[in-house]
């Protein structure tokens, strides 16, 4: 990686003046070396050989390879930094990640097919409109009887601006940002006022409650690690909660921040109000990364956007009996299936994950109030089966 340039360059949000340094630099930019097209060229032939379901199989034509494979974006990020952790991870469903905000402009080739296909249509030509939480008030309980929902979570990532996200990060950069975010949030007030545990040196005791409390992410993820982004670890990563445990923020866990609200119950509106808030409150400390027309920027090309992502925890015995009918039913609203712990899990105790699936082409509030009127279909339907 050529981490000489200095990352606080003219803001890697965009816009027509920065995309036009971008291109400068990269026709300054050195070539890609042999043993980067060596990798790259066995990567391909690994991937086309395979039965791998993912987008980056499915986009990643010889066209698009041969075009994009000796580009590297100013940071010193090529083609084998993007789709690595697919090649080694065949069973992914997406397969590409983006090294740093650039990429998705000089990779544009390969990130534009996969983002329209993930969200539902963001054409190249289509531009994610401005940030809008809507009316908080317009969302209520999904479940006032607790008959069916476990606990309601929503969250968003963000990116701070005039740094590259996890694989080009430096390891001073990293305690750079964790000093940054840490003393952004000891500025909280009211119910989001707490507590940042960085993970280095942090005790068992404290280590073990983050875990039973399932607030703590772990080293190891394979796609993660396959991507490149766990270097340096644990420095620069961190998590905050308040006191009640219903407002939690990761630092350099994918993004550089997730930032969460949760609570057991179905009470999206309190929920989304709570995370509304706490998102104002930090935009107003820290500048986040941003793209005119690609929204928020994120590590992962389907967290682009709103960055949104509105979940609940919920028992549906009668539509789980047959999950494709119940993944069937949930991709009629925009709805996501996942395992009892998220991506790659499977249901514990009959337990699923379900989200909203779109982050793009739409509003925050429209993000979740999809999820709100597709959990209230999915709760109707399984009491009259």
């Amino acid at each position: 990686m050529n981490y000489k340039l200095k990352v606080t360059i003219p803001v890697v949000v965009c816009g027509g003046a920065v995309l036009a340094y971008y291109l400068i630099r990269r026709k300054a930019a050195a070539m890609v070396d042999a043993a980067t097209i060596e990798k790259l060229e066995a990567g391909f032939s690994k991937l086309q050989a395979s039965d791998s379901k993912s987008l980056l199989k499915k986009y990643l034509t010889k066209e698009v390879f041969e075009a994009l494979k000796n580009k590297k974006t100013s940071f010193g990020s090529t083609l084998l930094d993007c789709i690595q952790s697919g090649i080694e991870n065949l069973d992914s469903g997406v397969g590409i990640y983006a090294p740093d905000a650039e990429a998705y402009s000089v990779f544009a080739d390969l990130f534009d097919p996969i983002i329209e296909d993930y969200h539902n249509g963001f054409k190249k030509s289509d531009k994610h409109p401005a940030k809008n939480w809507g009316d908080v008030e317009t969302l209520g309980d999904l479940d006032p009887n607790n008959e069916f929902v476990v606990s309601t979570r929503v969250r968003c990532g963000r990116s701070l601006e005039g740094y590259p996200f996890n694989p080009c990060l430096t390891e001073a950069q990293y305690k750079e940002m964790e000093e940054k975010v840490s003393s952004t949030l000891s500025g909280l007030e009211g119910e989001l006022k707490g507590t940042f545990f960085p993970l280095t040196g942090m005790s068992k005791e404290t280590q073990q409650q983050l875990i039973d409390d399932h607030f703590l992410f772990k080293e190891g993820d394979r796609f993660l690690q396959a991507a490149n982004a766990c270097r340096f670890w644990p420095t620069g990563r961190g998590i905050y909660h308040n006191e009640n445990k219903t407002f939690l923020v990761w630092c350099n866990e994918e993004d550089h921040l997730r930032i969460i609200s949760m609570q057991m119950g179905g009470d999206l509106k309190q929920v989304y109000k709570r995370l509304v808030n706490a998102v104002n409150d930090i935009e107003k400390r820290i500048p986040f990364s941003h793209h005119d027309r690609l929204g928020f920027l994120t590590f992962c090309p389907t967290n682009l956007g709103t960055t949104v992502r509105a979940s609940v925890h919920i028992k549906l015995p009668k539509l789980a009996a047959d999950k494709a009918k119940l993944e069937e039913v949930a991709s009629k609203y925009h709805l996501q299936v996942r395992g009892t712990r998220g991506e790659h899990t499977e249901a514990e105790g009959g337990v699923y994950d379900i989200s909203n699936k779109r982050r793009m082409g739409l509003t925050e509030y429209e993000a979740v109030k999809e999820m709100y009127d597709g959990i209230a279909e999915l709760i109707k339907i399984e009491k009259s089966l």
